[in-house]
């Protein structure tokens, strides 16, 4: 692979922003600590390869359809980059409005597997996600877009991945404190406003077409 490849990658930028975004309390960690409290580790573990592979199917779809995108309208970066902001910012609100405590999780390993991987191939913000965020930091002028897509995709797979399984990692030993950090105003006024920092930064940030 030529290094070329990667050399338009805003490596920094997009590592924040994935970090940010993963460790934003929402709904997968609510669940994924519910459930591994009763279910256990096991159980927890089962759900973050669900996650993950729901996550997959999503990530080859949106390489798929980005990639033909850029290929029939190559002017479309400039959509996407306002696309991506205004998905942000709507991010940002939601991770102030979801306050709600997690539902209680009374499954086991197996349909915890089965419910992490229907519950991310059926949500269209995996796959709006994909195409708007991973297309920020591409460089249609450096190589291949499905190829840049995949290589940033897998990445944040990885990211998401250690994300869930500290949070499986964590329940047990942190128990109800997760919870309350997770629906405190405090974080989420923080990662709010991370988020729409990133969605600023993005928008003051020329697409690179």
């Amino acid at each position: 692979m030529s290094l070329s490849l990667l050399a338009g990658i805003d490596w920094i930028g997009f590592l924040i922003a994935m970090v940010v975004v993963e460790l934003t309390p929402g709904p997968n960690m609510g669940w994924l600590a519910a459930l591994t409290l009763r279910e256990g580790r096991k159980a927890g573990f089962a759900a973050v390869a669900g996650i993950t592979f729901g996550l997959s199917l999503q990530l080859l779809a949106a390489i798929t359809g980005l990639a033909a995108l850029i290929a029939a309208a190559p002017t479309v970066f400039g959509l996407l980059h306002w696309a991506g902001v205004a998905f942000m910012l709507y991010l940002a609100w939601a991770a102030f409005t979801d306050g709600a405590s997690a539902v209680t999780a009374d499954i086991g390993s197996e349909r915890g597997f089965r419910r992490g991987v229907i519950a991310n191939v059926l949500n269209p913000k995996a796959l709006v996600f994909y195409v708007l965020l991973i297309s920020q930091f591409i460089d249609a002028s450096t190589g291949p877009v499905w190829l840049q897509s995949l290589i940033l995709g897998l990445i944040h797979l990885s990211i998401a991945a250690t994300v869930h399984i500290a949070i499986v990692l964590l329940a047990q030993t942190l128990g109800a404190r997760l919870e309350t950090w997770r629906t405190s105003l405090a974080a989420r006024l923080v990662f709010a406003g991370l988020m729409v920092a990133i969605a600023l930064w993005i928008a003051l940030t020329p697409p690179a077409a």
